[in-house]
C-alpha cells in the first residue's frame, strides 16, 4: 500500500469513530450522584423519615452490598437477611428495605435496574416549582418486583440534578405522588438527596444517620 492509500485509509477510520458518542440520560445521572465511587462501599447506613402532619415514623437500615447482608431496625423489631435469600419472616423487611433504598438511590437504581426502558422529553413543567426542565421517565416491566409496571418521571436541570420526581402506578397517566428533591449531602463521593416534599409542605421524607464505609 503507497502512502498515499494509507493516508486514505486512516482518514477513513477516524472519520468512522465517534468522539462525541452521547452518554444516555440515565448514565450521566447516576454519575452526577457519584456511582463510580460506589464500588468501594462496603457498608451504607441510613434512617428513613416520614412526617405526615403530626405523626413521625422512621426506621433505619445498615446495608453491606458486597455481601447483600441487610439489617432492618424499627421500634419493635430488628431483622437481619440476605437479599439473595428472602424467606417469610424477612420478606415485610426486604420490601420496605427496598422502597427506602430506592428513595436514597434512586440516581443509581437508573442504571442497576433490569429491564426497564426509558424515555425522554425536553421544557416540560415541573408539578410542583413550575420551571420548565427536562424530564427522564423510567417505566418498570409489567411482571416482576414489587411494583411491575410502575413508572418514574424524574425532572432535572441541565447539570443532571434532579429536582422533583413523580410516581405513577401502573403507568398511570396521573401521579399519585410528587415530591421534590433537596438538601443534597455528599458522603465517601457519594450525593444523596436527604430531603423530599410534596406540594403542600405536610408531607417531608428525609434521610438521617447518613453514613458510608
Amino acid at each position: 500500500m503507497n502512502k498515499t492509500a494509507l493516508l486514505i485509509a486512516f482518514i477513513s477510520v477516524i472519520a468512522c469513530q465517534d468522539p462525541e458518542k452521547k452518554i444516555p440520560t440515565q448514565e450521566s445521572i447516576a454519575n452526577t450522584y457519584g456511582y463510580s465511587n460506589w464500588k468501594n462501599v462496603n457498608e451504607l447506613t441510613f434512617t428513613f423519615n416520614v412526617d405526615r402532619d403530626t405523626t413521625h415514623f422512621e426506621r433505619t437500615f445498615i446495608w453491606e452490598p458486597k455481601s447483600k447482608k441487610v439489617t432492618y431496625i424499627s421500634v419493635s423489631d430488628t431483622v437481619q437477611f440476605l437479599q439473595d435469600s428472602i424467606k417469610r419472616v424477612s420478606l415485610a423487611a426486604d420490601k420496605s428495605f427496598v422502597n427506602d433504598k430506592y428513595w436514597l438511590l434512586a440516581p443509581f437504581q437508573l442504571v442497576w435496574d433490569q429491564g426497564t426502558t426509558f424515555s425522554e422529553k425536553e421544557n416540560v413543567v415541573a408539578p410542583i416549582s413550575k420551571e420548565k426542565m427536562k424530564v427522564l421517565t423510567m417505566t418498570y416491566p409489567a411482571e416482576g418486583g414489587y411494583t411491575p409496571g410502575d413508572a418514574y418521571d424524574f425532572y432535572y436541570d441541565n447539570d443532571f440534578l434532579i429536582k422533583e420526581w413523580a410516581y405513577r402506578p401502573k403507568n398511570q397517566p396521573e401521579p399519585s405522588m410528587v415530591t421534590t428533591w433537596e438538601n443534597i449531602q455528599e458522603v465517601n463521593g457519594i450525593k444523596m438527596a436527604t430531603m423530599h416534599k410534596d406540594s403542600t409542605g405536610n408531607f417531608k421524607l428525609y434521610f438521617t444517620n447518613l453514613s458510608i464505609q
